[in-house]
């Protein structure tokens, strides 16, 4: 999944000699914490509802511009970004959005609510689903074979995640889409594969 998927495109953006007033004015008008400075159709930096905060004094509003204020060097990341990546970065730097830039233009604007929203779609959750916690067989047993006999026995797999124990046990979340599970389970079983709990 690419950040360009993903991305905000309608941009709600600020010149840099824009008073405070008016960016937190746009910011709740639109409902977003997040304002790319604009010049020349160049971005020159970016304000966030948070940064402003510490200017919310009545003296400052009137005496400071955006240019003042702003972020001079904002992370930024390029369209083709996956969006794994653009997480970890968010979470790394503790900020709540990324500019898109390609060539150095603005292009876009990702937020933790589209990260959110594409991990929500990656991992199905908002479908009907079920969910089988499974500690592959200690017979040799592997994930493929567990996949292979799920789809054999007619389970439609979303999405698989895997949890470490420790450096020899693992536990594997295997998501499928809503159905009759308990057949799975016995063939699982039968392989000697323990599946943990069930979530339907």
């Amino acid at each position: 999944m690419k950040v360009k998927n993903w991305m905000a495109k309608d941009i709600i953006t600020i010149g840099p000699r824009a008073s405070i007033d008016a960016a937190v004015k746009l910011m709740h008008q639109h409902s977003i914490r997040h304002l790319p400075v604009i010049e020349d159709d160049s971005m020159q930096g970016l304000v966030t509802e948070s940064n402003l905060r510490q200017y919310f004094f009545p003296s400052m509003v009137n005496e400071l511009s955006i240019s003042d204020v702003m972020i001079v060097n904002p992370i930024t990341v390029d369209p083709n970004t996956s969006i794994d990546s653009a997480a970890q970065i968010i979470h790394k730097y503790k900020i709540g959005g990324l500019p898109v830039l390609e060539k150095r233009q603005l292009i876009g604007m990702l937020t933790i609510t589209d990260i959110l929203a594409a991990f929500i779609e990656l991992f199905g959750l908002l479908k009907g689903s079920s969910r089988l916690d499974i500690n592959l067989s200690e017979k040799g047993g592997t994930l493929d074979d567990v996949l292979r006999l799920i789809r054999e026995m007619g389970g439609k797999v979303i999405s698989v995640g895997v949890e470490a124990l420790t450096s020899k046990k693992k536990v594997y979340y295997i998501r499928l889409e809503k159905g009759e599970l308990s057949s799975i389970v016995r063939a699982l079983e039968d392989e000697d594969h323990k599946v943990v709990s069930i979530l339907d």
